[in-house]
């Protein structure tokens, strides 16, 4: 028997009794309908988590915290400092992309950064952050205007990197109130800040402790200004980049000027804190396990906060999963119910089929197709009612952030989905049904060429 008459056959078949598979399809589609959007449900959750993780922080980052008291790294061996020489291993760890001090002097009020005529304008530079220079693209951050870093570091001159607002800090030193300009109080048109951090020339003052003594004034280069982005710090909005190397040069100016011994105050060469980022997110456990067997215990990433949320969910979507297969499973009964009862009613007719010398796997195969093309087109509509539900879900439905202690990070990032559907779950939708319809049939399908020719004949 051709394929094409097998084909025609179940069709003509099907057709014949169409109440009967009308009901049969209705419970495929229900079951179909049930598997997709509560799998749909439980993706939309899953990106809507991915989405909230994303404006806390970056996936792939990790932060190293070195305190120097004394303690002993796993091996029981003294610890480690972390200094260049443990960033280099760091580095080159397995999935690792870059790996950079992020160090503030130890003295706060250390440096002012001055402008305008006179150094009319200064501002007290308390968020500065030494990295290593080519480590800041690779960290993902964002120029709004120039460039990054150079690598070389300037001896005479300081090279700096601002955050998208810090021009705003200058206060105006000859004026009691009212010496600052308010980019806040018109956000959409702010006026221009004091000092065009780009163009004007400006100083780095490295201050005295000694008010009758005389400070430092080293020339400055702003390469560029960075996009402000919180979930990567403060200091992308109010903050000031500079090469390791060459704060710590400055730092070393400092301490000079103001007859300070290095031996009391932090080893230049040793960073508290350190960032590592990571190829990819599922990366970021292993890389952290193994900063720790180096000797570095003292690690934060969002991963303490993504796993037990992705577990959560990845439960959630099995739960869902779960109620939408047993509704498919009573559709598969429903299927196998159906060839039964077209066996019994077609008995004679395979028995001529059989006198006719119809092979048993071309019978087999009818009844195999039958129930897999039940299987199928009730995989088909299911999923165009699923787009349906999905779509009245995302318009009427309700948001994963709810009030909960993350919703801050929710509204910041957007109107998301509440119900997803990728093609990939389309495609395991259609096969998945195709599948039960075949082995809902598979059984009956064998009950038919197990019937006797002569017995099917005489059966009326």
């Amino acid at each position: 028997m051709k394929l094409y008459d097998q084909i025609l056959m179940c069709l003509q078949n099907l057709l014949r009794r169409k109440s009967r598979t009308l009901l049969t399809v209705s419970g495929v589609i229900i079951g179909t309908c049930a598997i997709v959007v509560m799998v749909s449900l439980g993706i939309g959750m899953q990106q809507s988590q991915d989405a909230m993780l994303a404006q806390m922080g970056d996936l792939t980052i990790i932060d190293i915290y070195f305190y120097n008291s004394g303690a002993t790294a796993g091996n029981g061996q003294e610890q480690v400092k972390l200094n260049d020489e443990a960033l280099k291993k760091i580095l080159a760890l397995p999935h690792v992309e870059v790996a950079t001090p992020y160090m503030s002097p130890s003295v706060w009020n250390a440096f002012t950064l001055c402008g305008g005529n006179g150094n009319r304008y200064q501002m007290d530079m308390y968020n500065i952050v030494g990295v290593y220079p080519e480590a800041l693209e690779k960290l993902g951050y964002t120029l709004k205007d120039g460039d990054f870093l150079p690598d070389i570091t300037h001896k005479d001159t300081a090279v700096m990197l601002l955050g998208e607002y810090t021009a705003y800090d200058f206060r105006d030193v000859k004026k009691k109130r009212n010496n600052y300009v308010r980019y806040w109080m018109n956000p959409e048109d702010p006026p221009d800040p004091f000092v065009d951090v780009l163009s004007d020339k400006m100083v780095l003052r490295i201050n005295s402790q000694d008010s009758n003594g005389k400070s430092v004034d080293v020339k400055v280069k702003v390469s560029g200004v960075l996009v402000q982005d919180q979930s990567k710090g403060y200091e992308t909005g109010y903050g000031v980049y500079m090469s390791i190397d060459q704060l710590n040069q400055l730092t070393a100016q400092y301490y000079k000027l103001n007859k300070i011994k290095t031996t009391n105050q932090q080893d230049s060469t040793t960073y508290t804190n350190a960032k590592v980022k990571v190829t990819d997110m599922k990366y970021v456990e292993e890389v952290e396990e193994a900063i720790h067997d180096l000797g570095f215990p003292d690690t934060n990433s969002m991963e303490s906060v993504r796993k037990p949320m992705q577990e959560q969910v990845q439960q959630q979507q099995m739960t869902l999963g779960g109620l939408g297969a047993i509704s498919l499973l009573v559709a598969a009964l429903g299927i196998t119910n159906t060839m039964v009862m077209s066996i019994y009613e077609r008995t004679r007719e395979i028995g001529v089929m059989k006198v006719l010398g119809c092979m048993v796997n071309n019978i087999r195969s009818v009844f195999l197709m039958e129930a897999g093309i039940i299987g199928f087109f009730g995989g088909v509509i299911g999923v165009g009612i699923s787009y349906g539900i999905s779509a009245l879900i995302n318009v009427f439905g309700f948001s994963f952030g709810g009030n909960n202690n993350y919703s801050y990070y929710y509204d910041m990032a957007g109107p998301m989905d509440t119900s997803v559907i990728p093609l990939w779950l389309v495609f395991a939708a259609l096969v998945f049904s195709t599948c039960i319809g075949l082995i809902s049939g598979y059984g009956p399908a064998n009950r038919a060429v197990k019937i006797s020719a002569l017995e099917a004949i005489k059966n009326e």
